[in-house]
């Protein structure tokens, strides 16, 4: 039986792993651009071994981006059902209309990283 209390606990799951997987895109972005500038300026090879360290790091990152968007796509599709289950009983609340925000943002996610 869904709950509008598992309503606001799965659009926290929500809003947690979009949060995550933005930070890690940050994240690939960033220190991306820094190694390209480095190499592309000709830096001291202390400088470049020890970003080679940073690469690896961002390896990292880079398998994590995926595994964040397998787990945002499942809690979508829990979050999906529960609002489904509580609409079809006509319950109210604010916790509903945050939970459509989320949904859109999530959407929102999915679409532009597909474009």
């Amino acid at each position: 039986m869904a709950t509008l209390r598992n309503l606001k606990i799965k659009t926290g799951t929500c809003k947690r792993v979009i949060k995550e997987l933005r930070s890690y895109e940050k994240e690939v972005e960033r220190e991306a651009a820094k190694t390209a500038d480095m190499k592309e300026k000709g830096a001291d090879p202390y400088d470049l071994k020890q970003q080679a360290w940073t690469e690896n790091v961002l390896a990292e990152s880079r398998m994590m981006i995926p595994d964040c968007r397998k787990r945002l796509e499942a809690s979508l599709a829990d979050i999906k059902e529960t609002l489904a289950e509580l609409e079809s009983n006509q319950e109210k609340g604010a916790e509903i209309d945050e939970a459509r925000t989320v949904i859109a943002e999530v959407e929102t996610v999915f679409q532009t990283s597909e474009a």
